[in-house]
């Protein structure tokens, strides 16, 4: 492996060039670093790692760290579990010690943000979206299903709320947002390019900028007017574990339940409105027939 990225450092930028430099000098890291890791030791961004590892040869970091481990003789199951799992959970693990480690993770990172959370800031991010003329909210990946559902439900209580997972609709969107707009953009490591870039061109508009994000010093925080900082996982799980998700989803719950107050008589009636017309397409809940037979009577 040092020979081939040797062979392609004339061709790197400078920024690849740091990545190199860090594996010449600690081959295995792969093996026990995340691409996010990674990226963040080598100070650039995950974006940067899978353009490295296309330059040397390989489809993404997945691959490359298969290779790593064939050249270190390490390429075995366990190995493999470790890098990609994490050294929290092991192969061996009862289903009663997995649920204990996962709810822990869950519990803490919960416990972890709401300890940490600015309430003053947070109140104030949910006066600015419940008197905007506009909301974008931008995820990619994972993210994008959280600006999904939090776009879904403040649409319902009147919200004029759009998400964009897909850069160039985000970046078109946030270009036209002008003084009043909201922009919020979602990512747990706050290095997604396209939501960067996608909330740059935001404020750039005129909108105010919002991060969601486990870093304050990422470079999404950097773009935004205002940060709301969600707990990372511990150190032996994965950064993308659904415990960083749950965090954030924590958040934008309660971002949700303080836009639903700022109005509440309106809030209600806009969902009670809304309720009417899906009902024809929900079945009645049904009744326990063990119930309806005592209450008439019956054996």
């Amino acid at each position: 492996m040092s020979t081939r990225i040797q062979a392609n450092l004339p061709h790197m930028s400078s920024v690849m060039v740091k990545i190199a430099e860090l594996l010449l000098e600690h081959p295995t890291l792969p093996l026990e670093l995340s691409i996010t890791e990674l990226a963040e030791r080598a100070g650039t961004s995950a974006a940067t790692v899978t353009r490295f590892c296309r330059q040397i040869g390989f489809s993404g970091y997945v691959q490359f760290r298969v290779g790593v481990a064939s050249d270190s003789g390490r390429g075995d199951a366990h190995e493999s579990w470790r890098a990609d799992i994490g050294r929290a959970f092991a192969p061996e693990d009862t289903p009663g010690e997995v649920l204990s480690t996962l709810l822990h993770a869950h519990v803490r990172s919960l416990e972890t943000t709401a300890r940490q959370m600015d309430l003053a800031a947070v109140t104030a991010i949910a006066g600015a979206i419940a008197t905007a003329p506009h909301l974008d909210i931008y995820g990619i990946g994972g993210s994008a299903g959280m600006a999904l559902e939090m776009q879904g439900r403040l649409y319902r209580i009147g919200i004029n709320a759009h998400c964009w997972s897909e850069v160039h609709s985000g970046l078109t969107s946030a270009a036209i947002l002008g003084d009043g707009a909201v922009a919020i953009g979602i990512s747990n490591t706050g290095r997604t390019e396209e939501t960067i870039q996608m909330l740059s061109q935001a404020k750039s508009s005129g909108a105010f900028t919002i991060s969601l994000s486990n870093n304050a010093r990422s470079p999404l925080a950097t773009v935004a007017d205002v940060n709301v900082i969600t707990a990372a996982p511990e150190q032996f799980l994965q950064p993308d574990d659904l415990s960083a998700k749950h965090s954030q989803l924590f958040v934008l719950d309660l971002l949700y339940l303080l836009v639903a107050q700022h109005n509440s008589a309106e809030t209600a009636a806009k969902l009670a409105a809304s309720a009417m017309a899906v009902s024809e397409h929900r079945r009645p809940a049904r009744r326990d027939a063990r119930t309806t037979t005592r209450k008439g009577g019956g054996r």
